[in-house]
């Protein structure tokens, strides 16, 4: 239907006008559709770069909620406890030593008890033999063997006794000694290294944490430019009704050739309108060319510089995931070797706690057992001494007979208190058995099996900041893939010059053709033509498209005032604000 607003009287202009038609409506459909397409692809964009910049924040987060629980800090407190074990178990040696050496002096004592017993054994018997032909004295001299063997089974066992605490002290000892030189070779080393995994930790938070940032900052410069696009986008929408202005324009001319008024025209003016609106739309179409290339480049330079944007986004992304540079997973590795080292180290601290607990409860115990024999020795010496002090006094009242029986009771007596002594010894001895016995066992902040507890525990905090963390990281990942794939079809669909940019030229190349080189002079045809005038400029919405038909149709400003101009933009995206009413 276009191709009837070319009136022409040759064929050649009525094919260029169909050829102009089909080409501005190609081109109009064609700008429709591309901006509306690119425009969809920008808000996608946008849509996933909010999602980036927002499993950003979760990774934010899960950096925060790592340094607030300060994991680091637990595995080295743990550290610190490690590192005393040396000195530890050191003390813990020189208190068995001591436990040993205690027990060995209250031994000498139980010796001396022991012959002490032999000497009453011999002199009670010599009683026996002595009084046999007394009968008041046979039944007395068989009780005090009796006692006496039994004052000699209670020594006899508490002898057990140390001989029992002596053999776990050295075992305790030996083992205490093999435990002490390899703490002294494997703690140090076992500690540095979980020293250097937690400053790895925290060095690797803080690493993830600027890389963090760094694609938060591109990925909002990102998204302030899709915005930005997004804004420039609307000379897409300039374009195409700049088109159907040109469009409409050539259908006011045809319509106005075919009623009452154009029929007043004779050939010679109608060829002179016709050749003014073919420069006026030529005019036009030269102009919607010359922005829409300056606007679409700079469209199209600022989608280009996604790309750039993009692959350092994703550069930064692999280093946060560990594709380059430090692998999370790495330090996890070394950290979790570090600690079943640590934990090996534990068990055997856990093994000689143990072992030092039982030496401990054992002498507590054999100590306690001491002070019940000290006491049935004390008994029996004290039975001995005045089952012998009554023999005495017997024998004074049988004069010579009795003389013999006298001196042997008497060295009784003597050999008797002489018990008294040793378990005197004895009992001044088990304070210190006891206190050997308590340093062997020392109470401390954290035992073994807190210690272990405070490893597990660590390390759980670090690998579950650790999962978070990655599952994160997966997600800004996914997100940052998401991102490039999409900016890369975005680059593909708004590149307008590649093919809108050709039709625009084309569609004024044929304007321009059929304009000719020069605009007739319309001024006689005001009049006759001002409807025709004020209904193409009564179209218009920009005000370049005002400006241009007042250079080919000046009548235009007594027929049609415009409103009042809005100043020149200094900028695109002004000149887009303003470009519209």
């Amino acid at each position: 239907m276009l191709a009837h607003a070319l009136v022409s009287p040759t064929a050649t202009a009525y094919m260029s006008g169909g050829d102009i038609g089909r080409t501005l409506e190609s081109a109009r459909s064609r700008v429709e559709e591309r901006f509306l397409e690119g425009g969809t692809v920008l808000l996608s964009v946008m849509d996933v770069l909010n999602r980036l910049l927002n499993s950003l924040e979760s990774v934010t987060a899960a950096l925060d909620n790592s340094e607030s629980s300060d994991t680091g800090a637990d595995l080295r407190a743990t550290v610190e406890s490690l590192t005393v074990l040396p000195v530890t178990e050191e003390n813990r040696q020189q208190a068995l030593v001591s436990l040993a050496q205690t027990g060995r002096e209250l031994r000498k004592y139980v010796s001396d008890m022991q012959e002490t017993m032999r000497y009453l054994r011999t002199f009670a018997v010599t009683v026996k033999i002595t009084g046999a032909g007394l009968a008041e004295f046979a039944g007395f001299a068989q009780e005090i063997l009796e006692r006496i063997y039994s004052g000699t089974d209670e020594v006899n066992r508490f002898a057990t006794h140390l001989d029992s605490l002596d053999k776990e002290v050295k075992l305790a000892a030996s083992f205490s000694a093999s435990v002490s030189k390899g703490y002294a070779d494997t703690v140090p080393a076992v500690a540095a290294a979980l020293r250097d995994d937690a400053a790895k930790i925290a060095q690797h938070r803080k690493h993830l944490g600027v890389v963090a940032r760094e694609v938060g900052a591109i990925a909002r410069g990102v998204q302030s430019k899709v915005a930005s696009t997004l804004s420039a986008l609307q000379i897409g929408d300039i374009t195409r009704q700049r088109i159907e202005h040109v469009q409409a324009t050539l259908s006011l001319l045809e319509e106005f050739f075919a009623g009452a008024e154009g029929a007043k025209l004779d050939a010679g003016a109608r060829k002179r309108l016709q050749n003014a609106i073919h420069h006026l739309t030529a005019a036009q179409m030269s102009d919607m060319c010359a922005n829409f290339q300056r606007d679409s480049e700079n469209v199209v330079t600022t989608i280009a510089s996604f790309d750039h944007d993009m692959r350092e986004i994703l550069k930064l992304r692999d280093q946060m995931s560990g594709k380059s540079g430090e692998d999370g997973g790495n330090f996890m590795r070394a950290l979790e070797s570090s600690v079943s080292a640590a934990h090996e180290i534990v068990q055997q601290v856990d093994t000689a706690s143990r072992q030092a607990d039982q030496v401990s409860q054992s002498t507590i115990g054999t100590a306690a057992k001491l002070f019940e024999s000290i006491a049935n020795i004390r008994a029996v010496k004290t039975d001995i001494h005045y089952m012998a002090l009554n023999t005495n006094l017997r024998c004074s009242r049988l004069g010579e007979e009795g003389r013999s029986i006298n001196v042997v009771t008497a060295e009784l007596r003597i050999f008797a208190g002489k018990l008294d002594e040793s378990a005197d010894a004895i009992v001044t001895g088990l304070p210190a058995l006891e206190a050997a016995a308590g340093r062997v066992a020392p109470a401390t902040d954290v035992g073994a099996g807190g210690l272990g507890e405070s490893l597990t525990s660590a390390v759980g905090n670090i690998r579950s900041a650790a999962n978070l963390m990655e599952n994160e990281l997966k997600v800004l990942a996914e997100n940052g893939r998401e991102v490039a794939t999409k900016i890369s079809l975005l680059i593909g669909k708004l590149d307008f010059q590649r093919d809108l940019g050709e039709v625009f030229a084309r569609c004024a190349g044929l304007l321009e053709s059929a304009a000719g080189t020069e605009v007739v002079d319309i001024s006689d045809l005001a009049e006759a033509i001002a409807p025709l005038d004020r209904k193409i400029f009564k179209a218009y919405t920009m005000v370049q498209e005002r400006n241009i038909h007042r250079d080919i149709f000046p009548a235009s400003e007594d027929s049609a005032p415009a409103p009042a101009e809005t100043p020149k933009a200094d900028t695109d995206e002004d000149l887009f604000a303003d470009a519209l009413f």
